[in-house]
């Protein structure tokens, strides 16, 4: 149940994301859900998108530093403490959040959360366990 996420390091200066995005859109990627964290010099975009092998081999060759990494993708219910409950499994179980990040999805009462933890095999585990509803790859596609 893990999940490709691309990671692009790109240098913090104007137009460089436009630059990222319209390579992706040139080259039919859509984009899902994204989350940018920078500093000074430079930013970390992470992105999920529909086609994560195609994302990196056309980033690669327009000259961006790329990684895949790999995410948990949650299905949550739409409402408050909808979150809590998973994110109360992952404290039980001394399992880091490493970062997380979310979107809720259209015509739905369902939101997407992409959370990297620092023990993934044992996230899945125990968020089957408690009943948190895990998205695969498919599920992914559908909601963009």
């Amino acid at each position: 149940m893990l999940q490709k996420q691309i990671s692009v390091f790109i240098e913090n200066k104007r137009g460089r994301l436009a630059e990222v995005t319209k390579v992706l859109g040139d080259n039919g990627v859509d984009l899902a859900a994204l989350c940018i964290a920078d500093t000074t010099d430079f930013g970390i975009l992470r992105v999920i998108v529909d086609k994560p092998d195609l994302a990196e081999k056309v980033l690669k060759e327009g000259g961006f530093a790329v990684s895949i990494t790999e995410v948990i993708a949650l299905s949550i219910d739409d409402k408050p403490g909808g979150l809590a409950t998973a994110l109360r499994v992952l404290e039980e179980y001394a399992i880091n959040i490493e970062y997380m990040y979310a979107y809720v999805r259209k015509n739905s009462n369902k939101a997407t959360v992409i959370v990297r933890v620092d023990k993934p095999s044992d996230a899945i585990e125990k968020l089957k366990d408690s009943s948190v509803s895990l998205m695969t790859s498919a599920d992914l596609q559908n909601s963009i």
